[in-house]
């Protein structure tokens, strides 16, 4: 799922205090020769609140079981997210589908400025101080993702200053 970034950390579940958001639920209907038959899709995310985050989808006839469906799906995908002092090191876009993301480093004390799917991820993260706009599509499932873009493309200056094969002093200076 994740094969498209360089740097992603996997993480495994165990261990971890992780705390779930529901980020929505659908109501799906498939038109048969009988009838309409309903089911539900519930979108989930889940993280520690310190950096490991995972987002998943559930579906089932009943809302509880698409919910707990989406909450074991999203603890297969945790992936660790670089900090910097509770808000983003840089500045970062990302895009899924039609949903385009812009994720703002902030000043302490700002707060998470942000809507809906982007909020419920960033709050799963752990970051405190962070500036967002949702561009595009509104659907909850592609902007989840295209957060998700944002937040894997985040490169810490450590990582930055191993890549380059120079010293972290070099990478501020320069």
């Amino acid at each position: 799922m994740y094969q498209d970034y360089k740097n992603v950390e996997h993480v495994k579940p165990s261990g971890l205090e992780l705390k779930d958001r529901l980020v929505g639920v659908q109501r799906v209907t498939k038109v048969t020769k009988g009838g309409r038959a309903f089911g539900f899709s519930a979108i989930v995310v889940v993280g520690d609140e310190n950096g490991v985050v995972g987002h998943g989808l559930g579906k089932s006839k009943e809302v509880a079981d698409a919910i707990s469906k989406a909450v074991e799906d999203s603890k297969k995908n945790l992936v660790r997210i670089p900090l910097h002092k509770g808000t983003l090191p840089h500045e970062q876009k990302g895009k899924y589908g039609g949903a385009r993301v812009l994720l703002l480093p902030a000043a302490t004390g700002t707060g998470i400025i942000a809507g809906g799917a982007i909020r419920a991820v960033l709050e799963s993260v752990g970051v405190h101080d962070v500036l967002s706009k949702n561009q595009g599509s509104s659907n909850p499932h592609n902007v989840v993702k295209a957060t998700f873009d944002a937040l894997l493309q985040l490169r810490s200056a450590d990582t930055v200053a191993k890549q380059r094969g120079i010293s972290l002093e070099k990478v501020f200076k320069g």
